[in-house]
């Protein structure tokens, strides 16, 4: 299966929301038609797909993310925030309160809490 490629997830002509309808066994060539719910980590581009693996193999440590992506606390943060509102699932981006903590626990760096806090005003 490994040859496989990822589905299309827009019309080539129109660019709506393509739907499946049909499914089929590699092995004993079963098909079954009809309307089948759409996978949102599916849709995903591969970039976004590898990122949300990553978080969660280091069971959530953006410490862990940011060091995988080779970036800053921040950047990394933002970067799943991203994610996140792709996916629907955003609340607000920043919460100050947050920031404190880690600020206060040593996770960030003053630098680092000054760039969420300046961003979460934006």
């Amino acid at each position: 299966m490994s040859d496989m490629h990822a589905p299309p997830s827009a019309c080539p002509v129109c660019r709506e929301q393509l739907i499946t309808t049909r499914l089929s066994c590699p092995s004993c060539h079963t098909e079954i038609s009809g309307t089948f719910a759409q996978c949102r980590f599916c849709e995903l581009s591969t970039q976004d797909q590898q990122l949300l693996e990553v978080f969660l193999r280091s069971r959530g440590n953006l410490r862990d993310v940011q060091a995988h992506l080779g970036v800053s606390y921040p950047t990394a943060r933002q970067r799943f925030n991203d994610l996140l509102s792709r996916l629907g699932l955003d609340g607000p981006a920043v919460k100050p309160d947050e920031v404190m903590r880690d600020l206060a626990a040593g996770r960030i760096s003053v630098d680092e809490a000054q760039s969420l806090l300046e961003r979460e005003r934006r």
